[in-house]
């Protein structure tokens, strides 16, 4: 049977998630986690569709249902963003800007590759600087309850 790259890629990190990083999880059951596209969309509209935000969810509060997207939109109740994602274990970082649509395809293989080149050593470099710049959490409420989020610094409340 043929799989597609992205397919053999998801199944190599979610061995190497659960063997190598998280061993005690093959063992233990956690309560439901949820994705991490409804956390992206839950802080988005709890927020008040903000015309950019930047802010890191940990692996280990979501199921990574974005693996393999880098740079997409994403719509949310009539609201596009432009989305750059990216590893940065132990988070997922993303970085949302309120933009038109737009084909983010070429721009999304290009950074898929970077990372597949340089064997997302730089994306380890980048979560360890994230632990040492978040100044600032929130709580996103997700429908499997809330996950909290963070930030290197507090964003204002209001829209610009």
């Amino acid at each position: 049977m043929i799989h597609s790259t992205r397919e053999v890629l998801r199944r190599i990190h979610d061995i190497f998630l659960k063997l190598a990083l998280f061993p005690s999880a093959l063992g233990r059951k956690r309560g439901p986690r949820p994705a991490a596209s409804e956390v992206l969309t839950c802080h988005l509209s709890q927020r008040n569709f903000p015309p950019w935000t930047s802010f890191c969810v940990r692996y280990s509060a979501v199921t990574n249902d974005q693996f393999g997207r880098s740079n997409f939109n994403w719509v949310v109740q009539g609201a596009n963003y432009q989305i750059l994602r990216t590893g940065c274990f132990p988070f997922i970082k993303y970085h949302c800007s309120k933009s038109p649509p737009g084909n983010l395809d070429l721009e999304d293989k290009f950074f898929s590759a970077l990372k597949v080149i340089n064997l997302g050593i730089p994306c380890l470099a980048y979560g360890v600087g994230c632990l040492m710049v978040i100044t600032a959490t929130e709580t996103v409420q997700t429908s499997a309850g809330p996950v909290t989020v963070y930030f290197a610094f507090k964003e204002k409340d209001t829209q610009y």
